[in-house]
């Protein structure tokens, strides 16, 4: 009350503090990150382990594992899930929610150095990254050049380029993908080497005795302290063809006789390619807590900067830029907001029939958007989809607070009432009933802030949005409302009789309706109960379920994988097959760019392996870009390149991944939505069960992709060496293995040495390996010098018996628990109907052996998650709305009567979902939590009414007709404003736009069917439960002249209840 008449005592301050909040908002939206969703705080740490040459069993055994020891010992985790592939070890750390990340991480890079005291030597510190929405790319710096080679582009784009690029705000800056690391090769010709009778691991000891790091030293002459640097490295790289590798009895040898020199790169594992053409680049990554839009921006203000410290021959350009989906979805709710406001105001207009009073409505409704946005800024929330859901899903309802203030103004008004009076008294009347509806819509919403997780970082910004455009809704119709209803409408507003008549006889048609329904209001309400529950029951199975809708981008993400083993050179021959048939398929100018990845990164980039997740040269994955002017649905493209694909290329596998930002994020590190873990102390058994649970899932028609994420037979080459003759022979097995790798791989990781470019002082590795080219058989194998020493002068086939075989090319471990991988897509079929044929296909594969354990997980795990603390929200919220009102009302049957209607919103979003082909997910469930505040809120008022005019002397059923009478117009204009709102959202008419399309029509359809229970079913429930009540006070304090327990009068017999 004070409120009130302070506004309308102070009436400019409260304009100008309205006007001081809008611009104090334009403050908080330049200063606001942007981005698509909120910060997840995805409890999620990855670490990864490079070692050079390392196979999988030998990663996984030697130093994975000793990583997945020490981590159970970390404070809140969950799951310790690795994968073990040939040079690299990658582990994923998952945590409980609620779990501190930042302990989380100082304690994760504690037990990893105590881990590695127990690793191979050689074994170098790993990298340890936090996976946020951030890890996913928000674009691509792509190198390009036709002089300079890939290896010289790896170089200038790591070296110079990323040390500018990873500066800048909120940017997170991976080595560059494309190329090989720039070394310093020393190429050993394997018949110099036999000639000489010498193994390649002497040419490694030579080179570590002769060119080594030593520090420099300081002579003091006279008064000066001289720097006595020695050239332990050779300066110039060409002198290292002079380094002696044998001395003593017999002619010198040096490096010169046995190879050259060369200054190139690593051994090559993966070539990066754009539109089918080698190149570099870097993916654009951002932090949790920066903008996708601001750092977009600051990469493209920057490229000039790149450009300008590379050759002009090398152009650096920005592809796959995500900043144009975020922003036109972001504009899409926004102008659908704004649309709806507009709908929303011409509704307010129709109903009330005075422009002034119409726009004086509308008003409020941009500066409670404006001051729920600086309330955002203060409680340090984004832009987001989730944040601008909320304030588009606010608008329609925004105008209730004020609609009911001024449709009573306009009641008092056609009673000859003055202006100012009238506008205080109708404001008077309404203040606590607005404020009870508007803390019964908020209610609602309590339950997100105890959720968990990723539900809880998705609905809280989502709520506090709605809350704080309500509250602001509330202040400003109780204040600048008021303030000018006083100044700008008319003495004497034409009352109710005077306008068009239409409402007059919708009016009394609804009485009529209510009295014929009163003579059978008992059947009704049955019939209206049994109906709920029976909508509810057969509706609700046919619902689809997921987390998040799915969108269209216009972007393919393909993962390609040629046969197990094959090289890189003919997997990216493959690769360019794929692209080309791609090209065809989608028809000529209709592709706008392709980017892609073939082989595996090289190991001394173990990072980028996060991004990529391949386990070999012969996978490589895919994007895909069409035009937006291609007319062609990404959805559609995937299921005719699915048909395509298989015939043309046999023996190959496809997998269609997500390829905008929604859907990698809401996979939450998963490459597909639907995987399958079979795991147990046996991979023998897991693998034999994998493959019968394969058969059975394969059934499932909605499946796409479906294959092992897992190389188990990886082609292989065995080594036996035998010791005894070994030693026979003077030959150890360090050595034999030593020389072994230096001719097969490299010296890289096991005698790591080092040459400074003296132009640029950047470091380089020196490795000794013998040309790939020279090793191609069995018989060159086993011709490999192993001698060291040895009088006899033994080769690898002297001593080792070498085979053709088969290893396991990737070990995937859950909790220390081998696992065999499946994985597929979802085509046609929403992922809750989905999950419940994994269940029965999981069944009908039949016992699962001793140990044997099955896994459903990717998305499915998540959605059910979400939806459970959903559906437990809801029913927490209805919970709270019928405390809150039984506290107000003083009676429990009264809150009864007021949630009536919820049945009603349920049936109408069930309704509305299936009638537009629309999954239950987060915001179709938010959608519907918002109905039931809506509809509580409308049915408050006129059970208020109802009950005043029955404590008044009259009967429930008279009283009950009146306050629907009385209350249909201010319902229908609440109801309808906020449908008209909803509209432009639920039709999803721009761009990613589909993604708020669910909250749209689930608000819609539950209002419709509230709107109609309200006026219809509420006040026959009205007066069933109060036909009998009494009208004395429920008080019980004897000192209260109200109570029936008043000193001095007898115990009245009043419903108290």
């Amino acid at each position: 009350m004070w409120l009130l008449r302070s506004a309308l005592r102070n009436p400019v301050s409260v304009v100008v503090l309205v006007i001081g909040v809008a611009l104090c908002s334009i403050l908080a939206l330049t200063r606001m990150p942007i981005d698509i969703f909120p910060n997840l705080n995805l409890p999620v740490i990855y670490v990864a382990q490079p070692y050079g040459g390392m196979s999988p069993a030998q990663m996984e055994g030697y130093l994975v594992y000793y990583y997945e020891y020490h981590f159970l010992y970390i404070t809140g985790i969950e799951a310790v899930e690795s994968k073990s592939i040939q040079n690299v070890g990658l582990l994923k750390l998952t945590f409980h929610p609620g779990t501190d990340m930042s302990q989380a991480m100082a304690q994760t890079v504690g037990y990893v150095d105590r881990a590695r005291a127990f690793m191979p030597p050689g074994t170098v510190a790993p990298f340890i990254m936090r996976f946020d929405a951030g890890s996913v790319p928000v674009g691509y710096l792509v190198f390009s050049s036709s002089t300079k080679s890939v290896g010289e582009i790896q170089d200038l784009a790591l070296n110079r380029v990323r040390p500018l690029f990873a500066t800048l705000p909120g940017v997170s800056a991976p080595p560059p993908f494309g190329g090989a690391a720039r070394t310093i090769v020393v190429s050993v010709d394997p018949e110099r080497l036999r000639a000489y009778r010498m193994a390649p691991d002497e040419v490694v000891q030579a080179l570590n005795t002769g060119n080594t790091i030593v520090p420099a030293g300081n002579v003091r002459t006279g008064d000066l302290l001289r720097l006595a640097p020695i050239n332990s490295v050779v300066s110039n790289i060409k002198d290292l063809q002079n380094l002696p590798i044998r001395t003593g009895a017999g002619p010198t040898v040096f490096l010169r006789d046995v190879g050259t020199i060369e200054d190139s790169s690593d051994i090559i594992t993966g070539y990066a390619e754009v539109n089918g053409r080698r190149t570099v680049y870097i993916p654009v990554t951002k932090r949790a807590d920066a903008s996708t839009l601001a750092v977009v921006n600051e990469v493209k203000a920057s490229l000039a900067q790149f450009q300008s410290v590379v050759p002009p021959d090398i152009k650096i350009d920005y592809e796959f830029d995500q900043s144009s989906y975020v922003r036109n979805s972001l504009l899409s709710v926004v102008k659908e907001g704004l649309l709806g406001a507009v709908l929303t105001g011409v509704m307010v207009l129709l109903f009330l029939r005075d422009w002034r009073s119409a726009l004086i409505v509308v008003a409020t409704i941009p500066f409670a958007l404006l001051t729920a946005v600086v309330a955002l800024w203060g409680a340090g929330q984004t832009v987001n989809i989730m944040t601008l859901g909320g304030l588009a899903l606010a608008v329609g309802i925004l105008v209730d607070e004020s609609t009911v203030v001024m449709e009573n103004t306009h009641s008092h008004l056609g009673a000859g009432r003055g202006r100012a009076v009238a506008v205080l008294e109708a404001s008077k009347e309404v203040q606590i009933p607005r404020l009870l509806a508007m803390l019964c819509i908020l209610a609602v919403f309590v339950p997100s802030f105890f959720m968990t997780g990723v539900s809880r970082s998705l609905f809280v910004p989502l709520s506090l949005a709605v809350g704080f455009a309500m509250a602001a809704s509330y202040l400003l119709s109780s204040t600048l409302v008021p303030v000018l209803s006083t100044w700008i409408l008319r003495e004497h507003a034409p009352e109710a009789e005077d306008a068009p008549s239409l409402l007059h006889r919708v009016r009394d048609t609804l009485g009529r309706i209510l009295n014929r329904l009163f003579a059978v209001r008992g059947l009704t309400v049955a019939a209206y109960v049994v109906v709920s529950v029976l909508v509810a029951a057969f509706l609700g199975p046919y619902l689809g379920r997921e987390i998040f809708p799915r969108v269209s981008s216009g972007q393919l993400f393909l993962r390609f994988r040629a046969p197990v083993g094959t090289r890189v050179e003919t997997t990216e021959r493959l690769t360019l097959g794929v692209l080309d048939a791609i090209q065809r398929e989608a028809g000529a100018g209709n592709v706008g760019v392709t980017l892609s990845y073939v082989g595996a990164p090289p190991p001394n980039y173990p990072i980028n392996t996060i991004y990529l997740w391949t386990s070999g040269q012969h996978e490589a994955v895919l994007r895909v870009a069409l035009n937006p002017d291609s007319g062609i649905r990404a959805e559609q493209f995937e299921e005719r390149l699915r048909k395509v694909l298989p015939d043309k290329f046999p023996g190959c596998q496809f997998s269609f991944e997500g390829a905008d930002i929604v859907t990698q994020i809401m996979n939450f590190g998963a490459p597909t939505p639907v995987e399958i873990n079979v795991g147990g102390p046996d991979l023998g058994a897991d693998r034999a069960f994998a493959a019968k649970l394969r058969t059975e899932v394969a059934k499932i028609p909605a499946l796409r992709d479906l294959q092992y994420d897992e190389p188990l037979d990886y082609p292989s080459i065995n080594i036996n060496v035998d010791r005894e003759r070994a030693g026979q022979l003077g030959v150890t097995t360090a050595g034999v293995g030593r020389s072994f790798l230096a001719a097969t791989s490299s010296s890289r990781f096991v005698a790591p040495n080092y040459w400074a470019d003296p132009r640029s002082g950047v470091a380089y590795q020196v490795q000794v390996q013998l040309p790939q080219s020279d090793v191609t058989s069995i018989q060159d194998v086993e011709h490999i010098p192993v001698t060291l020493g040895a009088a006899s002068h033994p080769l690898m086939g002297d001593v080792a018996q070498v085979g053709y075989g088969t290893v396991v090319g990737e070990y995937h471990r859950l909790n220390g628990q081998r696992m065999v991988t499946l994985t597929a897509n979802v085509s046609g079929e929403d992922l809750g109907r989905i999950s419940s044929e994994l269940d029965s296909a999981i069944k009908r594969a039949g016992e699962l052996p001793r140990g044997v354990k099955v896994t459903v997980r990717g998305q499915i795990g998540p959605m059910k998650q979400t939806l459970t603390n959903l559906g437990i929200g809801l029913l927490v919220a209805v919970l709270v709305i019928y405390l809150l009102l039984a506290a107000n009302f003083q009676s429990l049957k009264l809150a009864f009567v007021v949630l009536s209607t919820v049945p009603a919103v349920i049936c109408g979003v069930l309704f509305m979902l299936l009638l537009t082909g629309t999954s239950l997910n987060v915001q179709s469930f938010m959608g519907a939590i918002m109905a039931i505040g809506v509809a509580v809120a409308n049915a408050i008022l006129l059970v208020t009414f109802a009950e005043e005019y029955r404590r008044a002397g009259n009967a429930a059923m008279d009283a009950a007709l009146h306050g629907a009478k009385t209350r249909m117009r201010p319902i229908l204009m609440t109801s309808m404003a906020m449908i008209a709102g909803m509209v432009p959202m639920a039709l999803a008419i721009g761009e990613g736009s589909q993604q708020t399309a669910p909250l749209g029509r689930a608000v819609i359809g539950g209002l419709l069917f509230a709107t109609a229970a309200t006026l219809l079913i509420l006040p026959l429930v009205f007066s069933l439960v109060q036909q009998r009540a009494g009208v004395g006070s429920p008080s019980l304090d004897p000192d209260d002249p109200a109570s029936a327990f008043a000193r001095g009068t007898a115990v009245g017999s009043g419903e108290t209840t």
